[in-house]
């Protein structure tokens, strides 16, 4: 109960930030909980892999399409009046799926989808550039792992549980609870103040929404302190992405369990996003190291996805899967933690946009590449598994020969400037005195 006590005090004493919590908490039961439904029904108007694949590939584009001018809004506008008005989007999009009811119908899977995302696309870096402004430095930490841990439970209770209710109820029912969520959700966002420090200067810079976009990306690549946490999330999605779509192949094709298999892989999955980043906070806290640390996330999603490729065991899949992706839950925290931290404010809205840009960018092509693996049979399965967990596996091993090198670098620079400005301090005073 000890080790509780930080997150439950944060979220007792921090009104504000708890408002967003809850509203997040909200919004997302609902998006996870009608997943499987969208996968239902694309599977029972086509019975097409690469059809289903489309739908994941039309999510990521959106976003990606939407993503810089996204930030630029973030930046620019209340960021708590975004997410509310977001929150109303999508609500209102995903009731739209009811209208789906024949294969002629089809196509507004993809239309729907793609609104969806757009409105997500602006949520999602308007909530991560406020949680620095409605926390203090030191619960800055605590409120992410507050944030991806709930996101880990409901991903995993939301799917479970859409998985159940999509076999048992239907998908209708599924889509009205998972809409009326996000329209809910907003009910916290309208009690919550959260400050967005803003200037002249600033303001005048981002009058023009070419310039504030072309500015933060400059900003961007002008500072690889920030640009490399800001790599982490699209790195290990471009092979995780892939891994992650093959396990809704995995049970239809492997363990013949329909939805009900893929909501036991996607609640382990949550698990693992859970617990990974909790293990890191307790027993990894230098943040110096964890740019290294991704690499090593990297490394060991992939290693328990080439054992996940030669099992056929419902319960052993399920473990790995929990183990694959406690790696992936903490490269997102700690990839988070640090760009806020890293990133001042009049900046935080494009500099995250710019991470979604890459991540979704890489989700896509990553799903797009192995859903035509599947459809024209270039691959097996199981082959197919073997590839992109042996690409991850590379792909860590490459970032900590790298990336975490010159991470390594920029810390022993800073601490010099550190010591040499700790030194002029010292010498001043000794003169004075």
């Amino acid at each position: 109960m000890n080790r509780l006590t930080p997150y439950l005090t944060l979220l007792k004493t921090n009104h504000h930030f708890r408002r967003v919590w809850l509203s997040q908490i909200v919004s997302n039961f609902g998006d996870w909980f009608g997943v499987i439904a969208v996968f239902t029904i694309v599977l029972k108007y086509s019975d097409s892999e690469f059809l289903l694949g489309m739908v994941i590939v039309s999510k990521f584009l959106s976003f990606a399409v939407i993503s810089p001018f996204a930030g630029y809004v973030a930046d620019r506008f209340d960021r708590r009046m975004l997410m509310i008005c977001c929150d109303f989007g999508r609500g209102a999009v995903v009731l739209s799926f009811l209208l789906v009811r024949d294969p002629s119908m089809l196509w507004l899977v993809y239309v729907l989808t793609t609104l969806q995302m757009g409105f997500a696309a602006v949520f999602e870096p308007a909530k991560q550039a406020s949680i620095p402004n409605i926390t203090t430095s030191d619960e800055l930490v605590r409120a992410n792992i507050i944030s991806n841990l709930s996101w880990s439970i409901i991903f995993t209770t939301g799917m479970g549980i859409g998985g159940l209710a999509t076999a048992w109820m239907g998908t209708d029912w599924v889509f009205v609870v998972n809409g009326t969520g996000y329209i809910f959700s907003t009910w916290f966002l309208f009690k919550a103040v959260i400050p967005h420090r803003r200037d002249e200067k600033t303001m005048l810079a981002l009058s023009n929404p070419v310039r504030g976009i072309a500015d933060g990306y400059r900003f961007i690549f002008a500072n690889p302190h920030i640009l490399r946490p800001a790599l982490a999330k699209g790195t290990i999605t471009f092979f995780l992405g892939a891994l992650a779509y093959m396990l809704i192949l995995v049970s239809e094709e492997i363990l013949l369990m329909g939805s009900i298999g893929l909501g036991l892989l996607y609640a382990s999955r949550g698990f693992g996003t859970a617990v990974g980043p909790v293990l890191v906070r307790r027993y990894i806290s230098d943040e110096r190291k964890w740019v290294m640390l991704m690499g090593a996330a990297m490394i060991s999603s992939g290693f328990f996805y080439l054992v996940l490729g030669a099992m056929n065991m419902v319960w052993v899949m399920v473990l790995l899967v929990f183990l694959a992706h406690c790696g992936s839950g903490a490269n997102w925290v700690m990839s988070t933690v640090l760009l806020q931290k890293r990133s001042p404010d009049e900046f935080r809205g494009r500099i995250f946009s710019s991470e979604w840009l890459l991540f979704t960018l890489s989700q896509a092509f990553s799903v797009t590449c192995v859903s035509m693996i599947m459809e024209f049979e270039l691959l097996t399965l199981q082959q197919a598994i073997w590839a992109y967990a042996a690409g991850l596996v590379i792909t860590g091993l490459v970032w900590l020969a790298v990336v975490a090198r010159k991470e390594s670098r920029w810390h022993r620079m800073v601490s010099a400037q550190q010591m040499r400005s700790e030194m002029r301090e010292h010498h001043l005073l000794q003169t004075c005195e």
